[in-house]
């Protein structure tokens, strides 16, 4: 059971565990899937003939020109040989309606073909598995954290002292944890899902491709693996970018709440991107919080850099409280399991 209170940070690098792309392979396939040049031809992929259709049931249903949307695919083709991802671009981009439309048409799209298409199923293959196979990834070493030692009659305390920020468009985290929590302390999945949509505290920060279909709130829905939802527009407007949750009444206090008030924060595969450290790091830390993080494979030269972004921006004083470690998110999780419980 997590006894402090803890916060995890959780980007790229921990999605990639599971054969989610980080950010510049999004960014890649994204401009890819506008080369529309190709379209028609011998050298048309699955993904610019699917951005194409997508395009064209937007264009019908708002009543924009194709061409108009088509453009704006282009501009963001165009932006990604400078840009480091598709959140920078459609920032760059954000008095642009179409390029808004056409960048959040694509991130729901492989996001959710990610989900489809990524190790974790709707189901457990097995009855009384989980729904991937394997402890080497950090969801598998949460939810042993989340339900260690905790009594079935008190299974609705096992998330009060955790909360989750979350950089990462996709939904494992609420789609594996009820399958967790129905394991560990075999309530019906029914009752495990209940559980987790009341008391887990975690914020999307772009949002995401819509709810889950078990998931409460009048949001559209993509249930797991479903690539293409029923209302897909309505699916797309869920996607946020920075400067639109900047805008949103009570966002910015909502997510600085969870990184000041914690007294432990945990960045996993988190990669310090500028916008997504101005969104996190607006007030220094209130209290003297323990800092884990991981950079596997990363120079001594950007973990030098890091710390000092965390001095500079969050406040911290004391560097004996940080502690960059060269492993990668679920090693972190693993072996850190002691003192993450304590």
């Amino acid at each position: 059971m997590i006894r402090t209170k803890t916060t995890l940070v959780v980007g790229a690098g921990a999605s990639c565990e599971l054969q989610f792309p980080d950010g510049k392979d999004l960014l890649a396939r994204i401009a890819a899937g506008f080369d529309s040049q190709r379209l028609g031809g011998g050298l048309e992929s699955p993904d610019i003939v699917a951005m194409a259709a997508h395009i064209e049931a937007i264009a019908k249903q708002a009543r924009v020109k194709k061409q108009l949307l088509q453009e704006a695919g282009q501009i963001i083709r165009s932006a990604s040989r400078i840009s480091s991802s598709i959140d920078a671009i459609l920032e760059q981009h954000g008095d642009n309606p179409l390029v808004l439309a056409v960048g959040k048409l694509a991130i729901a799209h492989y996001t959710l073909d990610a989900e489809a298409k990524c190790p974790m199923g709707p189901e457990p293959r097995d009855p009384g598995d989980l729904p991937v196979r394997g402890t080497e990834n950090w969801l598998f070493q949460l939810s042993h954290a989340i339900v260690n030692g905790v009594p079935r009659a008190k299974a609705d305390q096992c998330f009060d002292n955790l909360s989750i920020i979350n950089f990462n468009y996709d939904r494992t985290v609420e789609h594996y944890l009820p399958w967790a929590l129905h394991m560990a302390f075999g309530m019906s999945l029914t009752e495990a899902r209940a559980l987790v949509a009341e008391k887990l505290r975690i914020i999307h920060a772009y949002g995401t491709p819509g709810r889950l279909d078990w998931q409460t709130g009048d949001r559209a829905v993509a249930a797991w693996g479903e690539t293409s939802p029923d209302d897909l527009a309505a699916v797309v407007e869920q996607i946020r970018t920075a400067s639109e949750r900047g805008a949103e009444r009570g966002f910015k206090r909502q997510l600085l709440g969870e990184v000041v008030h914690g007294k432990r924060l945990v960045f996993l595969g988190f990669g310090f991107e500028p916008m997504n450290c101005a969104m996190l790091f607006d007030a220094p830390f209130e209290q003297n919080a323990d800092v884990l993080i991981t950079m596997h494979g990363a120079s001594e030269t950007e973990r030098s850099a890091v710390l000092r972004l965390l001095k500079r921006q969050a406040g911290i004083k004391d560097e004996s409280t940080v502690m960059i470690e060269n492993l990668r998110a679920w090693q972190l999780m693993r072996d850190y399991a002691p003192f993450l419980e304590s």
